[in-house]
């Protein structure tokens, strides 16, 4: 994901005000509000209470070992070393891999024929598991093997390509393409961050405004240093079409649902000096005449920061998006037998796997089940069961959270409680969220896939 500053952030910026962005559910303030000190040093503070209050990782893990289950932390769409709008390596993921506790990531490579995107990182590097993919005709696809020759041709010969064997196929970038069947499709991503930052552009304007007034990058930079998950997260909206598209697709199909990085470590601003009358401003993955120039006389406060530089030198610098930052924004966990490629193909396909934002608070031990009458584990998310009377939705929390169970896409209960039960009346698809009270705002935190009772 990138801000696309070379198509239109000039445009904007003379106008910029502090209209509110759109409303979301839970949302109360503006990006720009989300990112004074105050608010993030509020989110910051939540964040740190829930991650001191959670309840024993062991005592949680109790029941996924009598299911045979672990929790592994994987993500999907994730850039690295692909094309000219990618920053990051494949070596700086793994590293940030090793930093946050990530165990799996789905890469997600841009087609670039003649290269083969199945030939690149495959397998367990130094304790991380790759999997290779490709974004590509509107899909994140992950075969067992080579697609490479249908990989031009109609999206239907793709999509029964991919297919073949254990390969995946998850509808991206959903906003787009609502209309979209699934006829062969695995699944689709539920969040997507770039959905957040292209709907939220006001705060990039807000950010690239404020670099260009003396000692203003700098405060920012010591904001970022400091507060790195939460500016990150500013943009973080309940994905209401997201969410609409899979509550939809679900009523006739099983349909997994995993969480977008759409990781690139591209969103690194930059503000250099072209001459003494001009600046100019893009990012990471600009050359120089690909950046948007700002004139002195346009920006005044330019002429401050330029004092003593020459030529060339770079002014200022906002790094956003290092993976590990990318990472805890949101993270797919899967629940799984095994860390090896064909175990967690399996677990994916069958949805038992729930999406997070991490840097609320660690997800680990949560689990959405389904008990029988006599209190026998029937289904956990992501399974498909006929309806029988007696049926209890459960769900474990590790911290005390709202909670909202949705059937069919209506929300039928919440509560407040870190272990919650609902008495099934009625056949449906019932899913579970999970929100956070951050810095006095509803934010959404784990989305688990449902279990679909027939």
């Amino acid at each position: 994901m990138r801000f696309l500053l070379t198509l239109w952030v000039v445009g904007y910026l003379c106008s910029f005000g502090s209209a509110f962005a759109g409303e979301s559910l839970g949302r109360k303030y503006s990006s720009p509000v989300r990112i004074e000190e105050s608010h993030l040093a509020g989110a910051h503070a939540d964040a740190v209470r829930y991650n001191s209050s959670r309840r024993s990782i062991g005592k949680m893990y109790e029941r996924h070992t009598a299911l045979r289950l672990k929790d592994f932390r994987a993500i999907f769409h994730a850039h690295a070393g692909d094309s000219a709008h990618t920053g990051g390596t494949p070596e700086e993921l793994l590293e940030a891999a090793h930093k946050t506790g990530l165990q799996v990531v789905f890469l997600s490579d841009h087609f670039r024929p003649p290269k083969d995107f199945m030939e690149g990182w495959r397998g367990m590097k130094n304790g991380v598991l790759f999997i290779p993919g490709s974004e590509s005709n509107g899909f994140l696809v992950h075969p067992d093997a080579s697609v490479f020759d249908a990989m031009r041709g109609p999206k239907e010969e793709l999509i029964a390509a991919v297919n073949a064997g254990t390969g995946m196929l998850f509808l991206s970038h959903v906003e787009e393409k609502v209309d979209w069947d699934l006829d062969g499709v695995t699944g689709m991503e539920i969040y997507n961050r770039h959905f957040d930052a292209m709907d939220d552009e006001e705060i990039l304007m807000f950010l690239v405004m404020a670099m260009t007034r003396a000692g203003e990058a700098e405060r920012l930079e010591g904001l970022r240093a400091k507060y790195p998950d939460e500016l990150f997260a500013a943009q973080h909206d309940y994905p209401h079409v997201y969410m609409e598209k899979w509550d939809a697709e679900t009523l006739t199909r099983r349909v997994a649902g995993v969480g977008a990085n759409d990781c690139h470590h591209n969103n690194v601003l930059i503000l250099k000096m072209k001459d003494a009358d001009t600046a100019i401003v893009g990012t990471n993955i600009d050359d120089d005449d690909e950046m948007r120039e700002l004139p002195v006389k346009s920006f005044p406060g330019l002429k401050e920061i330029m004092a003593g530089h020459g030529a060339g030198d770079i002014l200022a610098r906002l790094d956003l998006d290092p993976y590990p930052i990318a990472i805890g924004n949101v993270s797919t966990h899967i629940l799984g037998t095994k860390l090896n490629e064909a175990a967690i193909r399996e677990s994916v396909a069958e949805g038992h796997a729930y999406v997070s934002h991490d840097w609320m608070c660690d997800p680990r031990g949560f689990l959405a089940w389904l008990e029988s009458v006599d209190g026998e584990t029937v289904a956990i998310l992501g399974d498909e069961v006929e309806f029988e009377k007696g049926y209890v939705l459960k769900a474990a929390f590790p911290v005390e959270c709202q909670v909202r169970v949705l059937r069919n896409g209506e929300v039928v209960e919440e509560a407040t409680t870190a272990d919650f039960e609902y008495t099934v009346t009625e056949k449906g698809v019932y899913r579970v969220e999970g929100w956070l009270s951050v810095d006095d705002e509803d934010r959404s935190w784990i989305y688990a896939n449902p279990i679909y009772i027939r």
